[in-house]
């Protein structure tokens, strides 16, 4: 569950980097740039603090990712979410629950 819970911070923290890397770029606010990338260097520091395999770990990220990177992009850039945006979600998604859920036998 603590792993669950970083990785859902860590995708806030990536989503929110990147959101004010392009908001430095357009506003060409400098100040956009460094905290972006101040923010993105959290990120990569916490994703990396979990115990699991790199594989695995990054596999349930995506998925986390992706759900991060469309509520950001939904409330602060007052985005649609167009159709193939969520059937491709549904399969991002669901192919993390497998990763995360699926414990193979040995």
């Amino acid at each position: 569950m603590k792993t669950g819970a970083f990785l859902v911070l860590a995708a806030f923290l990536e989503v929110g980097g990147d959101a004010l890397v392009r908001w430095g770029l357009r506003g060409g606010r400098w100040s956009g740039l460094a905290l972006g990338a101040v923010t993105l260097f959290g990120y990569g520091l916490l994703v990396n603090l979990s115990q699991w395999e790199f594989g695995r770990l990054l596999g349930v990220y995506i998925a986390l990712f992706f759900v991060a990177a469309q509520l950001v992009s939904v409330v602060v850039f007052r985005e649609r979410i167009q159709i193939p945006m969520i059937v491709g979600g549904v399969l991002i998604v669901a192919g993390g629950l497998v990763i995360w859920g699926w414990t193979p036998r040995a």
